[in-house]
């Protein structure tokens, strides 16, 4: 590609396309560094609705400096090209993530929405809202640190709007029922978004799907987004908590603030906790909703006899209704009424041990859901629900949570062989693909990174994966074709300076005439092998030069 920009920056390759630009690797060559070059595509350059977001997103993300956001070193023009100049982060978006390894860990989705929520927190603060938090917007790398990027429609809260429906640019699939009505973007629908996040990495997939994006977007209006614990009887209702107080339709009952919500979050593993109730809406928040203030009558005197009628009335009716429950309860046979049985513990259990356990109890299992784990081996019993303890009545239907294996965890090869990772690797679903590059400071025939699949990824074992090798390779050149006659010195630094090593063969007189050695030039290189062409400079191979 090797293009220029701002006659600085060397465009190496394309890293992604977006709606609206292009993105791409590229060496900031004053600097000696990697960049990621956005650059507005050209039909858009002289649209003023384009060119106004994309420096509405230079200037919202260049206003916030913090670890967990994205840098923006440069902005400018070259040739009627509108360009952003970011740090460049080496690894994958928390999507690609999902779309690998599935539902994480509940410590480390908590892990990776600390650090996107505390980012979110430092832009609000900044009185800028981001409006597209999404999995593809997030990125993590090699060592887990989370960077968020893409303001290209954040919106200062004091600043124009670009047009009415400026919302529908946000996916559809994280966007707050709020904006689907058509009201304006605020922190509110960032965590709402943020908690849609989180449900994501803890499932897997999104809460809501439909076959048009209108329908999601009825979706998120209507529909409360699923207890996490109803799905996986292994995340902690503490955690779940946090998703569904994001995610309140009513955006005064959400978190108040993205701090409010990082607070919340860093006590989630407290064992205080771990077992609390359902979070459920504050009846008695009355924020956002509209007050009914009764009319005053002129007969007054009247409407309250009338009401004091109706409240003895009303009372009289709660005792009789009590009284005549008590008669019942009295009257009932205690056979027919205790006829209920203690769910018993099955975790840790096969699932045909299980079944004879249970078929003891007159209990059957009627749905069996399999999840790929940390440490619980395939086969087992992880979760049951109705969970141990629980009354059921005989005759109930169990759903039992069964262990489809380990995860697999992806090691880091960088300095091993490309044999050695093939031998570790042997059984598993993984496809090897290796590259060569030149590296002076690696060893050839050892692996400088790795890519797709990166250390301490948890994968499933199931699934067909695939992994790059950028293995160290041998450093080749063509020998120059005027080294005879060339001092033998001078030649030997000119092939090390390409990464050659030489050998200096001096060669004996002894056998030539008087004449032959009166014409000879000494130092001068008579002889090169190999002679010419391409030339591959392995451990044990050498450029031989002779000379008098």
């Amino acid at each position: 590609m090797n293009e220029m920009i701002a006659e600085r920056y060397i465009i190496v390759r394309s890293l992604g396309q977006g709606g609206m630009a292009d993105v791409y690797l590229a060496m900031d060559t004053i600097l000696n560094r990697e960049v990621a070059i956005k650059i507005l595509r050209g039909d858009l350059a002289n649209d003023p609705v384009a060119l106004l977001r994309f420096q509405r997103e230079a200037n919202a993300a260049s206003a916030i400096n913090h670890p967990n956001i994205v840098e923006i070193y440069d902005v400018g023009s070259d040739n009627n090209k509108q360009f952003i100049v970011m740090e460049y982060v080496r690894g994958k978006t928390l999507k690609q993530l999902i779309a690998q390894r599935g539902a994480l860990d509940q410590k480390e989705v908590v892990a990776i929405m600390k650090q996107l929520i505390e980012a979110t927190a430092v832009a609000h603060e900044a009185n800028i809202v981001h409006r597209d938090i999404k999995p593809q917007n997030v990125l993590i790398t090699d060592d887990n640190t989370v960077k968020i990027t893409d303001f290209g429609i954040a919106l200062a809260q004091d600043a124009i709007q670009l047009t009415q429906t400026d919302f529908v640019m946000g996916s559809v699939h994280y966007l707050a029922p709020e904006l689907a009505r058509g009201e304006l973007a605020s922190a509110q629908s960032d965590i709402y978004a943020l908690g849609i996040v989180m449900y994501e990495l803890l499932v897997g997939e999104v809460p809501f799907r439909a076959e048009s994006a209108v329908q999601v977007a009825m979706l998120h209006m209507r529909e409360d987004v699923p207890d996490l614990t109803s799905i996986n009887k292994q995340i902690y209702q503490s955690v779940a908590n946090i998703v569904l107080k994001a995610t309140a339709k009513n955006k005064y009952q959400r978190y108040r603030s993205a701090t409010d919500m990082l607070n919340d979050l860093t006590t989630v593993f407290d064992e205080k906790r771990v077992s609390e109730t359902k979070w459920q809406i504050d009846d008695n928040d009355d924020a956002g909703k509209t007050i009914a203030i009764a009319r005053i009558n002129k007969d007054t005197k009247e409407n309250k006899d009338k009401n004091i009628l109706s409240t003895t009335f009303g009372v009289s009716l709660i005792i009789i209704a009590a009284i005549s429950m008590l008669l019942i309860v009295l009257l009932t046979p205690w056979g027919e009424r205790d006829n209920g049985i203690v769910m018993i513990d099955v975790t840790g259990m096969s699932v045909e041990q299980a079944t004879q356990e249970l078929a003891a109890l007159n209990l059957t299992i009627t749905k069996t859901i399999y999840q790929i784990t940390d440490d619980i081996d395939e086969g087992l019993i992880i979760s049951s629900s109705p969970a141990k303890d629980t009354i059921v009545e005989k005759g109930s239907g169990v759903a039992i949570t069964v262990s489809d294996g380990k995860y697999f965890v992806v090691g880091d090869y960088k300095n091993k062989t490309e044999e050695e990772v093939r031998a570790l690797l042997v059984g598993k679903r993984i496809t090897i693909k290796v590259e060569e590059e030149v590296n002076e400071f690696v060893r050839p025939g050892l692996i400088i990174r790795q890519e797709l699949l990166n250390p301490g990824d948890k994968i499933d074992p199931n699934r067909q994966y695939e992994i790059k090798l950028i293995v160290s390779g041998y450093l080749s050149f063509t020998i120059p074709d005027n080294l005879l006659g060339m001092n033998v010195f001078e030649a030997q630094n000119l092939l090390t300076s390409k990464g050659a090593m030489v050998m200096l063969y001096p060669l004996s007189t002894d056998e030539l005439s008087e004449d032959e050695k009166d014409n000879i030039e000494y130092n001068t290189v008579v002889k090169v092998t190999p002679s010419s062409g391409l030339y591959t400079q392995y451990e044990d191979t050498s450029i031989v030069l002779y000379y008098y």
